[in-house]
């Protein structure tokens, strides 16, 4: 009961209930779409205003890769509290041959709720448009609400034989495809993935960056530990996260990401419990150790697409001295220069077949 509060009131305070009444059903002639031209559009909508860095990497890696693989086409970014707003001017404008995303990320599931409404919304109001959600992971708990949300989005996903849903790893892929069908599911890493940020580095210390909220999996005390295990043995600890207690506007977003991935950039070595924190460390070659979270996101994440890198590692280890020569591992790997690039972009190659308008016959639904 306590989480579903905690969702209710997420939802009244970022805007379901208030926008829906105010401008979905009652209307709201000031909100106006760009002036219809020639060029394919792309709504882009469903993105973050929050201090999630993490869900605002994914936002500014869409709007990269979509620019990047589809050729004259016009960006059009509706942010979550302005999907309600615009939805009829949208719907009023769009043609059968733009395309809408939903934003990626984790929260397709019962512990974000007021995400999955809006995604619902989305899918169920638009039906003559190619919808793609873009890399998700899929995690709706084994409890009656959880139960009861399920079958909401199944009935909702499958109404729309326009929509399509991209998974970001193996296990919600399965879950996916046996939840809406195999038709509608496609597998590609997170879209993080596809950047490269790379670059001139001053490498000192060590970073942490734990998350401190329900998908929480590592021991607190464990986590303490290790902090006082750190600062005796290094001179130089950088106690971060990606979150931010402030929320984060478009016209922010740059400059947020910049200051995080330049602090991991200059890490010598990174310790988190974070999705894109490990995503992070890969797309600026910057040696991490990762723990697992609640569900199975980050583990998955790894087992899919970074088992080949030698600085990137994975683990379920909680003894801080064993963590520490991981440490010492990783550092030697850095100094030695062995930063092996990231994922290979052909991985995506389902996802740019998707956004292209290409016939299913010649999409590629699996891994080769």
């Amino acid at each position: 009961m306590k989480v579903f509060l905690k969702q209710l009131k997420h939802y009244i305070q970022y805007g379901f209930l208030g926008p829906f009444l105010q401008n979905f059903i009652i209307g709201n002639k000031r909100n106006k779409i760009e002036q219809v031209n020639e060029k394919r559009r792309i709504f882009v909508l469903q993105t973050p205003t929050h201090g999630n860095l993490g869900d605002h990497g994914i936002a500014y890696a869409q709007k990269d890769f979509l620019l990047n693989n589809i050729k004259d086409c016009q960006y059009i970014e509706i942010s979550f509290e302005e999907v309600f707003k615009k939805a009829k001017m949208i719907k009023k404008n769009v043609r059968t041959n733009d395309l809408i995303v939903i934003h990626g990320g984790g929260n397709m599931g019962d512990m974000y709720l007021y995400e999955e409404l809006t995604r619902r919304f989305i899918v169920s109001y638009f039906k003559n448009v190619r919808i793609i959600s873009f890399p998700q992971t899929i995690s709706f708990s084994d409890t009656f609400l959880g139960k009861i949300a399920l079958m909401g989005t199944k009935k909702v996903y499958k109404s729309n034989k326009n929509f399509f849903i991209v998974a970001r790893e193996t296990k919600s892929y399965q879950i996916m495809k046996k939840e809406f069908g195999e038709e509608k599911v496609f597998l590609s890493p997170d879209i993080v993935f596809s950047l490269n940020l790379r670059g001139e580095n001053s490498r000192n210390g060590i970073v942490t960056c734990f998350r401190n909220d329900l998908e929480q999996k590592i021991d607190n005390n464990f986590k303490e530990n290790l902090i006082i295990g750190l600062e005796k043995k290094y001179q130089n600890i950088i106690v971060t996260d990606s979150i931010v207690k402030h929320r984060v506007s478009i016209s922010q977003r740059n400059e947020e990401l910049q200051n995080i991935w330049n602090t991991f950039r200059n890490a010598e070595v990174v310790l988190t419990d974070r999705l894109h924190g490990m995503i992070f460390c890969v797309i600026t070659g910057t040696p991490c150790i990762v723990f697992n979270n609640f569900n199975h996101k980050i583990e998955y994440s790894y087992k899919n697409w970074l088992t080949h890198l030698d600085y990137i590692k994975f683990t379920n280890n909680e003894n801080v001295d064993q963590v520490i020569e991981l440490i010492e591992y990783l550092k030697v790997i850095n100094q030695v220069g062995n930063i092996k690039e990231g994922i290979n972009y052909e991985n995506f190659s389902t996802l740019i077949s998707l956004v292209s308008n290409s016939t299913r016959s010649k999409i590629i639904r699996e891994i080769s």
